[in-house]
């Protein structure tokens, strides 16, 4: 089972639960404590906020938005029947951990054919696209790359820490991550396909890597399982680490030379002292 899935659920089996606490904790001996808020209430949302039915529709949204997001086809007739019997203390057809256990392996067969779809079209792609002018395989059918633009300066190395700019995208050309400015990057901390792809690359060179599942995510994370991820990167510093040592070094000196004046200053001051003395 995928960790989103996993977290929708507990949220999903938290929240009345979750509520009936806070419920407990609103209030202090001083007063009410500051909660987040999602947006502004409006003067009409303030006025309706002791309305029984207002809020219980709410409520109504909120179960519903999260219920949506595990992807089980439920049957909102029964949820709502379900909801009304064990307020009036009728016994669940289900115990929780059944009730889980079913919506689990409900998920987890559906999780097991999208991993298997999108697997099939990342071997697609990748041995359809080996053909296309300009590709590189540095893993066949595995991991490829294209030129865009041919840079020029240091070159990056294994282990090496470049500052660059990306675009992540999958098959679709959906975008699932984005810089908003220059990063930099540990190629010993990213995954395979992505720490490979980018060495050898020059300062002010472009590439389009090609990543198969294998050397991506797979089926673990937050992404859709076995993805074949796209990245466009431009390398704007080959190794950024040693420039971020020096800075350091540059600072330390500096900070060094500032106790230094300033015990040439104490032992001026004790001097001036002395000779009053």
């Amino acid at each position: 089972m995928n960790r989103k899935f996993t977290s929708n659920l507990i949220t999903i089996m938290t929240l009345l639960i979750g509520l009936v606490s806070f419920q407990s904790r609103a209030f202090t001996e001083e007063g009410p404590v500051d909660t987040p808020e999602t947006s502004t209430p409006t003067e009409e949302t303030v006025s309706t906020a002791t309305d029984p039915s207002v809020v219980s529709e709410a409520f109504g949204h909120l179960i519903g938005k999260n219920l949506e997001s595990l992807g089980f086809e439920f049957d909102m007739a029964k949820v709502v029947k379900g909801i009304q019997d064990a307020s009036a203390g009728i016994e669940s057809p289900m115990s929780e951990a059944e009730c889980v256990q079913a919506i689990s392996k409900d998920q987890e067969k559906k999780f097991k054919k999208v991993s298997e779809e999108n697997l099939a079209k990342a071997e697609e792609f990748l041995k359809i696209n080996s053909e296309t002018d300009g590709i590189v395989s540095l893993e066949e059918n595995k991991l490829q790359y294209k030129v865009k633009e041919q840079g020029e300066g240091d070159v990056v190395q294994e282990h090496f820490s470049p500052l660059i700019k990306y675009k992540g995208t999958f098959l679709d050309g959906k975008v699932f991550g984005e810089s908003k400015e220059e990063e930099m990057i540990s190629l010993d901390e990213t995954i395979p396909g992505f720490s490979k792809g980018i060495v050898g690359m020059k300062e002010g060179e472009k590439r389009t890597l090609y990543i198969h599942p294998e050397f991506g995510y797979g089926t673990s994370g937050y992404l859709p399982p076995n993805s074949l991820l796209t990245f466009e990167i431009e390398v704007i510093k080959a190794n950024a680490a040693p420039e971020q040592e020096e800075e350091v070094a540059a600072t330390t000196d500096s900070i060094e030379a500032d106790d230094d004046d300033a015990d040439l200053a104490a032992d001026d001051a004790d001097d001036d002292t002395n000779a009053v003395r």
